[in-house]
């Protein structure tokens, strides 16, 4: 369940708006000094107003942390939700929600980072919240790859879709924790087209020995 931070102040576009301030100068910090050698009072600085104001809208340190992971995780869904929730099951449809999501990650570099690096500080009740919300970024590879199985466009069993659809959303990460030596050989763009490669003949190769196996058992002959 989604964790309430209490706030002092009853106006919630007030609320939304200084948190807003909050998880930017949260972000920055957190990033150059990590959560647990951050102050409130830093983050209170970096944010625009005193610490007293601060506390009017959270309650603890932690508040914060929680607050940064969750604001990233519904901003990099949201932009998922626009790009694949129109996508129609084809394998053009797939390779443009890959790009798509790897430009994302791109451009949203310190805030991914700053969530896996610090994510392990969020308390036992708050982190699995956290978590689950990557898993339903995940699912959106998952009914992409789903819909491109209906449409006939790849022929993959349900496991191997799980976990090609891990595969996307890491493969997604890793231009995000590596692009300080990835970005020395590939441009984005290059490094997508390359990965995306990568990716379907991974998935036209599993396709093609599914087919081969289930031609195998219905004969009764290797193929």
């Amino acid at each position: 369940m989604k964790r309430t931070v209490h706030a002092s102040v009853k106006d919630e576009i007030l609320i939304r708006k200084r948190r807003s301030q909050m998880i930017k100068g949260a972000v920055s910090l957190f990033k150059e000094k990590g959560y647990h050698r951050t102050t409130t009072r830093e983050i209170a600085k970096a944010s625009g107003f005193s610490i007293g104001t601060l506390y009017e809208y959270i309650r603890t340190k932690e508040d914060v942390l929680y607050l940064v992971c969750d604001s990233i995780y519904d901003e990099v869904k949201e932009r998922l939700e626009k790009e694949l929730g129109s996508a129609v099951g084809t394998v053009d449809s797939l390779k443009f929600g890959i790009a798509n999501y790897f430009r994302v990650i791109d451009e949203m570099q310190d805030e991914v980072l700053v969530m896996y690096q610090e994510a392990k500080s969020l308390s036992k009740d708050a982190l699995p919240y956290v978590l689950n919300k990557e898993l339903h970024m995940v699912a959106m590879f998952e009914k992409l790859l789903l819909k491109c199985k209906d449409n006939k466009e790849i022929d993959l069993s349900e496991e191997q879709i799980k976990l090609i659809a891990h595969n996307i959303f890491i493969q997604g990460q890793m231009w995000g924790f590596r692009r300080w030596v990835l970005q020395k050989l590939y441009t984005l763009e290059e490094y997508i087209d390359i990965q995306t490669h990568l990716i379907l003949r991974s998935i036209q190769n599993e396709s093609y020995k599914l087919i081969v196996n289930e031609g195998t058992v219905k004969n009764g002959t290797d193929l």
